[in-house]
């Protein structure tokens, strides 16, 4: 007989048939017999250690899958919490993500843009609208203020009810004035970054034009030098917006100078770009209050003619210049004054000569 020390046994076919295994306890078993068992033996205790480690591996991958996965999406959760809590209240919520610099990161940051994109669009909302409630109001209370008054006199005479009546007339064309640049604002605005409603060729020296003469009278009352220089400066666009550009900017300059001071209004084109400047003789205006002239409402100073407008001119210019695919810009002069340049694509046509002229109203 075989005494088995350990597995240490012969292969079964080397052993004669009978043999006999004498195993530690003592007992004897056929050879081969027993080495079919250790082999079943040894057969399941390696599949029962295969399946553990299979599924400690898959438990650890998991675990590390989800850590990995948490940490990953950790920031769009961020951007998700703070979505939710995003109000017209709370438009100061920011991600401020702090992680690598990776496309989780460029998300956040962008998030994060929008955010102030939002925020600011959101204060010139408030802005807009708590100053276009105060401009409405004034004339309307003033208007109020009028009729109460002189109802209440019971000696009130015809002179009077004729004071009343001038003055309730003036400030309804104030609001009637306010209303409608509201409303130009309203459609430039929608028409921004747009096609346009409508597009014709259209020319800047004809609205220029058109513009100072609609404003002879107060050039003429406010004894103002102009000097102008219209040489053609075609473009494409509404000509009714194109028009109110070069109004508002003319109207500016008159109602923001001097008595006796100057106006410029020059228009050229070449081939590529179309230019409307319009330049007067006003108070300073600081460098840093530049951006602010274009905003609704703000107005760079006290009107030097004494004329009262709605503090929506540059806003519906700058609007206009955006439907049209253009910019403006203001330089604050030495010495007090503004110019601005309005900036337009220009349409394909055949430049003519131009001329200049220089006038003293009277």
């Amino acid at each position: 007989a075989w005494r088995l020390v350990g597995y240490a046994l012969r292969p079964a076919h080397q052993l004669a048939a009978g043999t006999q295994v004498v195993l530690a306890d003592g007992r004897q078993v056929d050879a081969r017999v027993w080495q079919g068992q250790v082999a079943a033996a040894a057969e399941h205790e390696l599949l029962t250690r295969g399946l553990v480690a299979v599924l400690a591996i898959s438990l650890a991958g998991v675990a590390g899958a989800y850590l990995v996965a948490g940490r990953a999406l950790r920031p769009l959760q961020q951007v998700t919490a703070t979505a939710r809590r995003l109000s017209g209240e709370t438009m100061d919520q920011r991600i401020r993500y702090d992680g690598a610099d990776d496309e989780v990161a460029e998300l956040a940051g962008t998030f994060d843009a929008m955010l102030d994109r939002l925020g600011a669009a959101f204060d010139s909302q408030r802005r807009f609208v708590a100053n276009a409630s105060h401009e409405l109001r004034t004339p309307l209370a003033v208007m109020r203020t009028e009729i109460d008054v002189t109802l209440s006199d019971p000696d009130a005479d015809v002179a009077e009810y004729r004071r009343m009546a001038t003055v309730v007339r003036d400030a309804s064309e104030r609001a009637n004035a306010l209303v409608e640049a509201l409303l130009v604002l309203a459609r430039t605005d929608a028409q921004a970054g747009r096609r346009l409603v409508r597009k014709v060729p259209a020319d800047l020296s004809e609205g220029a034009s058109a513009a100072l003469s609609a404003m002879q009278r107060e050039i003429g009352r406010y004894l103002l030098t102009v000097e102008t220089d219209l040489r053609p400066a075609p473009v494409v666009g509404d000509p009714g917006l194109l028009e109110r550009l070069a109004g508002n900017l003319i109207e500016n300059a008159v109602r923001y100078n001097h008595i006796q001071g100057r106006l410029w209004v020059r228009t050229a084109s070449d081939g590529q770009k179309s230019t409307l400047v319009v330049g007067n003789t006003g108070f300073e205006v600081e460098p840093a209050d530049l951006p602010g002239l274009f905003e609704p409402f703000r107005r760079g100073g006290r009107e030097r003619t004494g004329a009262r407008g709605s503090g929506l001119g540059l806003s519906i210019v700058r609007a206009v210049c955006d439907a049209h695919g253009g910019t403006v810009a203001a330089v604050a002069l030495d010495g007090g004054g503004l110019e601005v340049t309005v900036t337009l694509p220009a349409a394909a046509t055949t430049p003519v000569a131009a001329g200049s002229a220089s006038v003293r109203a009277r």
